[in-house]
């Protein structure tokens, strides 16, 4: 079941990228008491994830938190090491936390996995967008056009916050 607007996130463990090398966070530490915009994607280093999703939020990030968000996540159904040098490639740093979903437990929680064996990337993300406050969703924006970043992409999530 796919999560919707008003379900609380569920409990899952995550992965990040710090200085001193990857650590673990938890959903509750990573969407209690603030205001986040998570956005996730099928990979790191594939074309739109590259060239048009993730760029939008480096990009808008100050826009964002004009708005009242108090940090922005992309997720990605990659490992911390790679989600870290995406980041670093992208100059998100300061700006986007960049997540692993490793072994996609939140991605398949959330309802929201995909099928990409045929491409030889096995269980992934669907390209999405969502405001959490406090740990609720208020808003969910699931890409209706894979190859593009439209729906979830920055420019939605920043009408929807007002």
């Amino acid at each position: 079941m796919t999560i919707k607007p008003g379900n609380a996130m569920p409990d899952a463990q995550l992965m990040y990228m710090t200085d001193a090398g990857p650590a673990p966070i938890s959903t509750g530490d990573l969407f209690g008491g603030k205001t986040v915009a998570l956005f996730a994607l099928p990979g790191a280093f594939t074309p739109t994830c590259s060239n048009q999703h993730l760029p939008g939020y480096v990009d808008k990030a100050e826009d964002l938190r004009a708005k009242g968000v108090d940090t922005i996540v992309c997720l990605a159904v990659n490992d911390a090491f790679v989600m870290g040098a995406w980041g670093q490639q992208q100059g998100a740093n300061g700006k986007v936390m960049m997540v692993a979903d490793g072994n996609a437990e939140l991605t398949k929680k959330l309802g929201l996995e995909m099928d990409g064996s045929g491409f030889g990337m096995g269980t992934r993300s669907l390209r999405y967008s969502m405001i959490v406050r406090d740990g609720v969703v208020e808003t969910l924006n699931v890409e209706q056009n894979p190859g593009k970043a439209v729906d979830s992409g920055v420019e939605n999530l920043l009408s929807q916050l007002g």
